[in-house]
């Protein structure tokens, strides 16, 4: 079915063609494919952006149904553990890097967790009494570019060193070159540096917000709250609305995706 209407929230065709191959790989069946995968990738991608839910995808995107199993095969995760979506980023994210002359796999990480609100269809909650927010918390690792190589979700309960030593454990071999992590106030503890040390072999420098001003690395901070805000751009994204974890997951992947292919 051809797309009635561009919206803002899609990518080109040239775009999509960097990742074709990854998520045709995901339905092997001898039976011809009816529906055009750059249509269903778009049409996630406006639910992503709007913030719609599935059964009001515009008129001219192939029929919910179809693009919600699609996204439900992109979002499984494999043997490995990685789901397509994740496959796809990191290709992405290491391109990026590429064309700026760096390295695929960063040297050097920023660290911090972003707490969400819960809408009524989500399964999943805890309650992180700190920022007093009911819901789920949004672990993410970037380097210096604000790209993310290590991510996870968790119920708001769990702690950021806890969450993001988890987002560790999911990426350790996309991390096999980082040497230092910077964090805030939050991770401050042995335990968390003696966790960091034992996964990835890095060591852990806390900047407290009472020491910002004399601290020498104060500039990379603003980095990866930049990176947050990236994701606050899609609507879906202000609160979470997926019953599953790994669903709200899958969508900081397709965020971080759609940044990094409309920039390509």
């Amino acid at each position: 079915m051809t797309q009635r209407k561009t919206y803002p929230s899609a990518i080109t065709l040239e775009q999509f063609e960097q990742i074709r191959p990854l998520l045709e790989s995901v339905r092997k069946r001898t039976k011809p494919r009816t529906v055009d995968l750059y249509e269903v990738f778009n049409a996630v991608l406006f639910l992503l952006k709007s913030g719609c839910q599935w059964r009001m995808l515009p008129e001219g995107f192939p029929n919910w149904v179809t693009v919600y199993s699609y996204f439900a095969k992109w979002s499984a995760p494999g043997k490995d553990g990685v789901s397509s979506l994740e496959r796809a980023l990191k290709k992405s994210v290491g391109e990026a890097r590429a064309k700026l002359g760096r390295n695929a796999m960063t040297s050097f990480l920023i660290v911090d967790a972003q707490s969400v609100k819960n809408t009524d269809t989500a399964d999943e909650k805890g309650y992180d009494a700190g920022k007093k927010v009911s819901g789920i918390k949004r672990h993410i690792a970037v380097d210096t570019q604000g790209l993310p190589h290590a991510l996870a979700v968790t119920t708001a309960d769990v702690t950021d060193r806890d969450g993001a030593l988890r987002a560790m454990d999911r990426s350790k071999a996309n991390l096999a070159l980082v040497e230092s992590i910077l964090v805030d106030g939050g991770y401050t503890g042995q335990p968390f540096a003696d966790g960091v040390m034992e996964r990835i072999k890095a060591t852990v420098q806390v900047v407290k917000r009472n020491e910002l001003h004399t601290f020498a690395v104060l500039p990379k901070r603003w980095i990866v709250e930049r990176s947050f805000g990236w994701l606050e751009k899609c609507r879906r994204l202000w609160k979470n609305c997926e019953r599953k974890l790994n669903t709200s997951l899958q969508m900081i992947h397709l965020a971080f995706l759609r940044l990094l292919l409309r920039r390509s």
